[in-house]
């Protein structure tokens, strides 16, 4: 395989669009420095304001579609070859497989995602291969799958869309500079560049969507059709799920100053009960879309999932081991991407902790903290007082000084209540010896003596009925808890 059957296709339309950019551009702003020039010699007068509008405006179009250089900022660390021979070695078998070379450079990255580009240099000349490979990818992929994507990456490096990409980034990049610069100046003159700038992007992001079928077609006939199509489901839903789990297993834990298992971690996360719930629920969604997206650049998952079910299913072996196993040293690779995208705690140092010491090491000192603000007005609050005032969260708000009355009351001041309530309860539970759990994609649950309480639901399960009163100080009642007083916030270490 020496070279992609559609790149002179591909080639001429972007370069036709390209051009015609370029000619619009230009003849516009010849024409607008021809007006000051043409009154002069043919009216033999200036008007100063309408020479100077002219001027300006060809000037800052001209200056707008002016190449720029492609700094290029490495997007996490740099996988090496001497560190990561099994990675590697599944890298060149794949490059090889595609007839084509290994990027100089593979990055390992925080998204559930795999790239490749070309990258530095001006419109493409003077760059180099470089390749992205996410760690939360090499978690929920097997190595078949893993092997699958490669195959699909480097299909654009066989087609010609990454000698094809920086042309057509740049010339968006100038197209969306010149409307801005330009809409600053005079929003009537920027239209013609705003129509085009639509017309280009439609055209050229079918184009895009060509490319990942062509891509798609390649991994097909060299690895497989059926790993591709399990590794797409799999990247699909994986990657709705991953922003929230940064957000609410990952980040807290980094700010305290603590590292967990990111990888496994995600594992986890994906495997509760409500997220995997949610991640099918999308996926059903997206199967089921019936328009598709005219400036999406991957086409819709079911026309590539149909394409692909046309294609030879290809091994995929039952033992196949998940593709996170390539990677020589996990800890040490965790430890650098973290550092890497989380440069504001970098210098601090950050602990190693397990998921199993996150609830005590992380969320307890969490949960003091917040309870401890509203300490005083926490005083007197019990979990079976919680009931009536649960009926309407503007009341909680108010008794925890969120707002100052019922009727002034929004929905993050009764966010604020409620967690602040959750954290009391969950502190004091667990002070008096309630065993924790709070697993990564897991709600967080107390229990001691076969009551369980969710103690960050309690409000919002209490007010929408989900949860009547008499079943809350039921287990209230044998939880021996009904009279606990939620503002006795416990000071000092609580570590079991």
């Amino acid at each position: 395989m020496k070279s992609g059957p559609s790149i002179a296709g591909r080639a001429a339309l972007a370069i036709v669009l390209m051009f015609g950019f370029y000619a619009l551009a230009v003849g516009v702003a010849v024409g607008l420095f021809y007006i000051p020039y043409a009154e002069l010699r043919y009216f033999e007068r200036v008007d100063f304001r309408l020479a100077l509008f002219c001027i300006v405006g060809g000037g800052l179009i001209l200056w707008s579609i002016i190449p720029r250089p492609d700094h290029f900022e490495a997007p996490g660390p740099v996988l090496d070859e001497s560190e990561q021979p099994e990675l590697f070695s599944v890298l060149s078998g794949v490059a090889k497989l595609t007839g084509q070379e290994l990027p100089r450079e593979v990055y390992l990255i925080p998204d559930v995602n795999a790239w490749v580009a070309t990258r530095g240099g001006v419109m493409g000349f003077g760059s180099r291969r470089v390749m992205g490979l996410g760690l939360p990818l090499l978690q929920i992929l097997s190595v078949t799958q893993f092997r699958a994507v490669l195959a699909h990456e480097f299909g654009h490096y066989y087609g010609g869309d990454t000698a094809l990409g920086p042309w057509v980034y740049k010339t968006r990049a100038a197209i969306v500079r010149t409307i801005e610069r330009v809409a600053q100046h005079s929003s009537l003159l920027s239209k013609p560049f705003f129509w085009y700038g639509l017309l280009f992007l439609r055209l050229t992001l079918r184009v895009s969507r060509q490319q990942e079928l062509s891509a798609d077609e390649l991994a097909a006939r060299t690895i497989g059709g059926r790993p591709l199509i399990e590794g797409l489901k799999l990247i699909h839903g994986a990657a709705v799920a991953f922003d929230p789990y940064l957000a609410s297993e990952v980040a807290p834990a980094l700010r305290a100053g603590y590292r967990p298992p990111v990888a496994d971690g995600f594992r986890r996360f994906l495997a509760s009960s409500e997220v995997s719930a949610g991640v099918t629920l999308f996926l059903d969604t997206v199967m089921n879309a019936a328009e598709e997206d005219p400036y999406d650049s991957h086409p819709p998952l079911r026309e590539r999932i149909a394409a692909l079910a046309q294609s030879p299913a290809g091994d995929h072996p039952d033992n196949d081991p998940p593709a996170l196993s390539l990677l020589a040293d996990v800890n040490k690779a965790e430890s650098k991407l973290m550092g890497f995208i989380m440069s504001d705690y970098a210098g601090k140092g950050f602990k190693a902790v397990s998921w199993d010491e996150m609830p005590a090491k992380v969320w307890v000192p969490a949960w003091r903290s917040r309870a401890h603000e509203r300490k005083k007005w926490l005083s007197g609050l019990t979990p079976a007082s919680i009931a009536e005032l649960a009926k309407d969260p503007s009341s909680l708000a108010v008794r925890l000084r969120y707002a100052a009355y019922a009727a002034v009351t929004n929905d993050p001041h009764r966010a604020q209540a409620a967690e602040v309530f959750g954290s009391a309860l969950a502190l004091a539970l667990y002070a008096t010896g309630w065993r924790l759990s709070a697993l990564p994609g897991d709600p967080v649950v107390l229990e001691s003596k076969g009551v369980s309480i969710k103690p960050f639901t309690v409000v919002a399960d209490l007010s929408s009925g989900a949860l009547t009163d008499s079943e809350w100080l039921a287990t209230c009642e044998r939880g021996g808890i009904s009279n606990l007083d939620l503002g006795a916030v416990p000071d000092g270490d609580l570590d079991r």
